[in-house]
């Protein structure tokens, strides 16, 4: 045997057991194959051993590929899986795999190679693959209709959604429902198919069944092709499954293979791929070790119940953590206790709620006028106006009343964290939680470093961001973070767009088509232009030579500040959110233009797009270079979680990696040379001309 720590081997009497030990999730690098076919050529090498189980731990049967392993060569290095699964088919003595926790991908895959399958009622069976930009490609596509039906089997490959075990009781995919300990079971299950002398079921020799199988693969070509704008990998899934039917095992593996390979070259599948590991390389901060000890978190304060402190306070009582929640008057405190219970009870109109779950969640709420509610609460967050002297006055109350070793947390979006924790005689305490709007429902959540917070409070703030389900990116302290700063950039080239002839809706429709979730000039109506506004007015106070003019300044000192007032960059008609151009922005531009010297021209949409995109990117570098953020793929992060960048892009940084680096860079410089362009504004960053020099990339 091996001395690879992946698996274990034990004989229980004629049966031999391999257990996978592949810490988190068993995932199936080269060590664990590796020690699957020593373990089976062990088994078939010893004459006092008549079956095999292969099993895992009670957290995973196997959750599929190591994604330690993903893009290099060990992922390819002999036995790869689909030799392991070829062994385990061919065995001459019955291979019962066992499964408790997940068997996904690959996982399922492995299971699905065994003569036999037990598994724990509540074992999670998937393909996530398609989740990748990719298909099962270890024989899934074929193996797992012939068990469950082409239609079943399809609907978990396109999917990707995991599916309980205890569906498929009855089905050739289990043999059996373990109830007690799975091993014993299992070890049984496999000293009865010996002692019957039960015939080794090879699932490649099955039949697929399915009536009308043409005219229904049809109707799926029809269906996920309408669904799938921009992903070619679900429409790939139901060739590969249309290849279980009719022809042979071998032929319909070969189809698998060769679809495969032709989505890993995809751009698509590198974004999805690229995605998956960013979201897993985001919770590790360089120099914040795991193991740092971090603060318990039994009750949670929340100052101001509007429309983001109610939100905060869903995340919150959804994971089940009691929530204080304070507001000045009673009425703001009222009306917004009436917007949380009505949010509930829309969920529990849609069916994703009982009543109980809505009157356990709400009976977390203590709601109070005082600060006196915040002496035993382990974190608080305020969620007030953005104003750094409101801010003051809270942090200074905060400090006062709450216990030692509790934390403090803004939810400024821009202002200076160092300053605010300054208030407090504790700014090792104090941290940013800046969560986006409607907060129980945007994943983002980018969490503020200060000079001074320390690195449990950090630890704890991220432990916490999990288990309210949220995607956590570490940021340093800069006007705006990562998201707002770049937004602001974003924001800048759109307008220079904008004054040099486009239109708001062609801007937006340009963006839109390139795959954003909304375009800059609906999302800024969506926003508030109240709030874009009072940050630009709050810099023009501390730097006026540092101003630049911007239309959007006209429109909110005219009161138009989006949709809550019925008008912005378009008009809004009573109770509806669909943007109306409107004549009266036409001309409040044209007139911004003649003041300013600007003879309009034709602005192609590929310009729109190039401006917006590598205005990001170059901040982006900045923020890079100094520190604010810690990875490039940080910042796609944040722009596919909190910004609606669209995730077959996988974010502003891979966009410029695929674009390539050096063409950026010649499209900022023939943007800066542009008459009346801000030079200094697109001047490329010394990270993106030096990573272009050396041929590398961002990520």
């Amino acid at each position: 045997m091996s001395n690879q720590p992946s698996t274990q081997y034990e004989v229980r009497g004629a049966v031999a057991v391999v257990t996978l030990t592949n810490p988190p999730v068993n995932g199936l690098g080269h060590a664990l194959r590796v020690g699957i076919v020593e373990g089976l050529d062990r088994a078939l090498a010893d004459p006092k051993v008549s079956a095999l189980v292969i099993t895992g731990t009670d957290r995973a049967f196997s959750g599929g590929a190591d994604v330690r392993e993903f893009g290099t060569p060990k992922s390819g290095w002999e036995p790869n899986l689909g030799n392991v699964i070829k062994a385990i088919e061919g065995s001459s003595k019955p291979v019962v795999a066992a499964i408790a926790g997940v068997a996904l991908g690959g996982g399922l895959e492995l299971a699905l190679g065994a003569h036999f399958r037990v598994a724990k009622a509540d074992a999670q069976l998937g393909l996530p693959e398609v989740k990748l930009g990719l298909l099962p490609g270890a024989g899934g596509t074929q193996r797992l209709p012939r068990l469950v039906g082409l239609e079943t089997a399809l609907n978990m490959i396109v999917s990707g959604a995991p599916v309980p075990a205890a569906k498929f009781a009855g089905t050739p995919l289990l043999d059996a429902i373990i109830d007690g300990d799975l091993v014993d079971g299992a070890v049984k299950f496999a000293e009865k198919v010996v002692a019957d002398k039960a015939p080794l079921k090879r699932v490649r020799d099955l039949k697929v069944k399915q009536p009308n199988a043409e005219a229904f693969l049809q109707f799926a070509r029809n269906t996920v092709g309408a669904v799938s704008k921009n992903f070619p990998a679900p429409l790939k899934c139901v060739e590969a499954v249309a290849a279980s039917v009719g022809g042979s095992f071998d032929q319909g593996l070969k189809t698998e293979r060769d679809l495969f390979l032709g989505l890993m070259q995809t751009p698509e599948s590198r974004a999805l791929r690229h995605i998956f590991q960013a979201e897993r390389a985001a919770s590790k901060i360089s120099d914040v070790p795991e193991d740092t000890p971090v603060r318990e978190i039994k009750s949670v304060g929340i100052i101001g119940a509007g429309t983001m402190g109610g939100g905060i306070a869903m995340s919150f009582i959804n994971a089940g953590i009691p929530v204080v929640l304070l507001e000045a008057k009673q009425e703001a405190l009222d009306k917004g206790l009436a917007t949380i219970r009505k949010n509930y009870e829309s969920s529990l109109k849609k069916g994703k709620i009982t009543q109980a779950k809505l009157d356990e969640r709400l009976a977390l709420i203590t709601p109070t006028l005082s600060y006196d509610g915040f002496k035993n609460v382990d974190l608080a967050i305020e969620a007030v106006f953005e104003s750094i002297e409101v801010k003051e006055t809270v942090f200074k109350t905060l400090d006062e009343v709450m216990k030692p070793g509790a934390i403090l947390a803004s939810n400024t979006s821009a202002l200076n964290l160092d300053q605010i924790a300054a208030f407090t005689k504790r700014p090792q305490d104090v941290i940013g939680l800046h969560f986006f709007s409607p907060a129980n429902v945007m994943r983002l959540l980018e969490v503020v470093r200060g000079a001074k917070t320390g690195k449990d409070v950090l630890a704890t703030s991220m432990q916490l961001a999990k288990k309210i389900k949220k995607i956590a990116v570490v940021s340093g302290v800069c006007d705006g973070f990562i998201g707002n700063r770049i937004v602001a950039r974003y924001g800048a080239a759109a307008n220079e767009a904008l004054n040099a002839g486009a239109s708001p809706q062609q801007i937006d429709k340009a963006l839109e088509k390139f795959g954003l979730a909304m375009g800059i000039y609906r999302m800024g109506d969506l926003a508030g232009l109240d709030i874009g506004y009072a940050g630009r007015k709050r810099r023009k106070e501390a730097n006026p030579d540092a101003y630049i003019p911007i239309v959007a300044d006209r429109l909110a000192e005219a009161g138009r500040f989006g949709q809550k007032t019925g008008a912005g960059f378009y008009k809004y008609e009573a109770g509806k959110r669909d943007p109306i151009p409107d004549p009266a922005v036409d001309q409040m531009i044209t007139d911004f233009r003649k003041e300013r010297g600007i003879t309009p021209r034709k602005v192609s949409d590929e310009e729109i797009v190039e401006r917006a995109i590598f205005a990001m990117v170059n901040e982006g570098a900045r923020i890079l270079e100094e520190g604010i953020a810690q990875r490039a793929s940080d910042i796609d992060i944040v722009y596919l979680n909190g910004y609606g960048f669209p995730a077959h892009r996988g974010g502003p940084m891979l966009y410029a990696d695929q674009v390539g680096l050096p063409n950026v860079i010649r499209a900022l410089k023939r943007f800066a040379a542009e008459p009346g362009s801000d030079a200094k504004f697109w001047t490329p960053a010394p990270l993106l001309v030096k990573l272009a020099e050396e041929g590398k990339s961002f990520n």
